[in-house]
Order: C-alpha cells, then sequence, then structure tokens
C-alpha cells in the first residue's frame, strides 16, 4: 500500500497568474514511485461531462507550479482538457527530504508519477493523456517520453537540456576535460563540507542585487523571477536556489539517449531570440518520425515563453490544436 505523507498545503490563490472563471480549481496530491507525495494544482474546465484529454504540466527547473507551469495548466484547461501542474520532488508544496535536490531519475518518476494519478480519475480518458514540460522541465518531459508509452503527445517549451549544461556548462564552454575535472572537484568538495555541517549549502537562485555587467540570460532571468512578474516564495530561482550538490546525477548522465525511438507525437517549441534555442535545436535533430515539429517563436527570448513575456509569446492555439490532434 502506497504510504502518503502529510502535506501542507496552501488554501488560497496565490499564484503569478490571475484566476479563471473558466475552471474548477483544487489542490490533488499523489505519490511516486520512490515514496515521495506530490502536491499538484488540478484545473478542470467548467460545464463538461464525460472523460476528459488530460495533461500534466511541470517546470521551469527550479520554480514552483504557482508560477509558469499553473499558467499552461488553466489556460489548457480553459480550452478543454483536465490538466495538473505539479511540483517536482523536493521542491514547493511536494514532499521529499533533503529540500532543493533534484535527479534525472526521480524528475522522469515525478513524470511518471503524474501520468499514473491522471490515468485512474472517473474523469480523465486514459488513452488521451499529454504532458508538457518547460525549461529544464522540458529536457525531463522529452526523456518521460522516451520510456511512458501511456503518453500520447508532449510538448517541450523553451527547453534546456540539463544534463548538457551540467557537463558542459552554459553554451558549452565547460566542453573539456580539465572544466568537467575542476567542477567534479568542487562539487565532491562541497559534499564533505555538507556532511561536515549536516546541513546541505544553497547555490543562491537567481543574482540580486543585478550586477551591470550581467550576461542578458541572467537579466532575462532576474526581470521573471525577481519581479512582480513571476516571483514567488516557494520558487528556489526566486530565493535560495538549488542545493549546490544537487547537480551530481547530471553531471554523470546524459538525457535523450533513446529519443530517436519516442513514436508518440512531440512539439518543441523555443523563442529565436532564446539564449537556449540550441538545445531544443539539437535535441529535435534526435527525433525521428512525421509527428514530430520544432516551432520557432519569432523574436521570443528565453523566459518569454514562461508567461508570454507581455506580447503573447505562447503560441497556446498551437498547444490546443496539436493536443486535439494527438489526443483524440
Amino acid at each position: 500500500m502506497m504510504k502518503t505523507e502529510e502535506l501542507k498545503l496552501v488554501t488560497e490563490w496565490d499564484k503569478t497568474f490571475p484566476k479563471s472563471d473558466k475552471v474548477d480549481h483544487s489542490k490533488v496530491t499523489f505519490v511516486n514511485h520512490f515514496g515521495i507525495t506530490l502536491a499538484a494544482d488540478m484545473y478542470v474546465p467548467k460545464n463538461v461531462s464525460g472523460k476528459l484529454p488530460a495533461i500534466a504540466v511541470s517546470g521551469p527547473f527550479g520554480a514552483c507550479k504557482e508560477q509558469s507551469s499553473g499558467l499552461y495548466a488553466q489556460t489548457m484547461a480553459e480550452r478543454g482538457f483536465l490538466t495538473i501542474a505539479f511540483d517536482p520532488s523536493f521542491t514547493g508544496e511536494s514532499g521529499g527530504y533533503p529540500r532543493a535536490m533534484h535527479s534525472p531519475d526521480i524528475n522522469v518518476e515525478d513524470f511518471q508519477a503524474a501520468v499514473d494519478f491522471l490515468s485512474v480519475q472517473d474523469n480523465v480518458d486514459c488513452e488521451r493523456i499529454g504532458i508538457i514540460g518547460i525549461c529544464g522541465w522540458g529536457g525531463m518531459a522529452l526523456q518521460t517520453a522516451c520510456i511512458d508509452t501511456r503518453i500520447k503527445a508532449t510538448v517541450t517549451s523553451t527547453m534546456y537540456d540539463m544534463s548538457r549544461i551540467a557537463g558542459n556548462g552554459y553554451f558549452d564552454a565547460g566542453d573539456n576535460k580539465e572544466a568537467r575535472k575542476a567542477a567534479r572537484v568542487a562539487v565532491n568538495q562541497q559534499r564533505t563540507e555538507d556532511y561536515r555541517n549536516g546541513s546541505y549549502a544553497l547555490a543562491g537562485g537567481v543574482v540580486d542585487p543585478l550586477p551591470e555587467d550581467a550576461p542578458f540570460f541572467v537579466k532575462d532571468y532576474y526581470d521573471y523571477y525577481k519581479t512582480e512578474r513571476g516571483y514567488h516564495e516557494r520558487s528556489l530561482n526566486s530565493n535560495g536556489g538549488w542545493a549546490q550538490t544537487a547537480g551530481t546525477s547530471l553531471m554523470n548522465t546524459r538525457l535523450f539517449t533513446y529519443a530517436g525511438e519516442i513514436d508518440s507525437a512531440v512539439l518543441m517549441i523555443h523563442g529565436e531570440k532564446a539564449h537556449s534555442c540550441y538545445m531544443s535545436r539539437d535535441a529535435f535533430k534526435l527525433l525521428k518520425g512525421d509527428n514530430k515539429e520544432l516551432m520557432i517563436i519569432p523574436d521570443a527570448v528565453h523566459t518569454d515563453l514562461y508567461d508570454g513575456g507581455g506580447k503573447d509569446a505562447i503560441p497556446f492555439d498551437k498547444l490546443e490544436s496539436f493536443f486535439t490532434e494527438y489526443l483524440k
């Protein structure tokens, strides 16, 4: 029998986006195969009956469900899908200790557990389930599509390949033996310090105050996570960040090994001017079949696909038509 951890869930609306009057909202929980209880917001379109197509959403990496993933989930529910936006293990309102940790294995399991949950809901058609992953969770979504045949359609938005970042650094600037060795030395020294101190040091979220000479992508993150636009008290990126040693598994792993074997439909969306666009372009080359599509949004930067960037950059019409076609 699965044991559920008792979570303390906020009952009032505390999202970074307005509440829709077109959907019913509630908090739900479910357990993954590592025994971690996950918290999610469920959005159900009003005045509907019968079994609905369903979508699980998560991301960005280091965000919480009250930010971008909740916006995606609520908007897709307005368009007729039953959706959940969940906090990954060790983050947000979800369980798991120590906090502020991540692992590609556990995070893929988080997505699979979300599919488990949706598959047994009375108002969900278990043959019509899709997933959306944003930023680093776009990479986790694609990785989950490699293993979970219940997923009929996958969308990645402004995707990060976190294993590539962990192994090669931003823009592959650390893609050499010496840089990787230095990174391994640093993270393992930190493990010793953490064990000695009996606690896990945090890496810090988005830098604050913002240096004048910060690269554009850092300014882009600051504009979302550190301002009223996207700040949330439970978001790691808005506050203390991940544990410094959290990236160990990603440093020793490579995602997308079996991406070429994904039979189900995949839509990859990225901003033309996003610093991260190279990761979606490269990952898309691994995919096979005529049910795969790469959609580049003109002039959009990375965080424009978090919340629209004030210019409706998220192509919700495309997401609706994609899921309508492949969740039928």
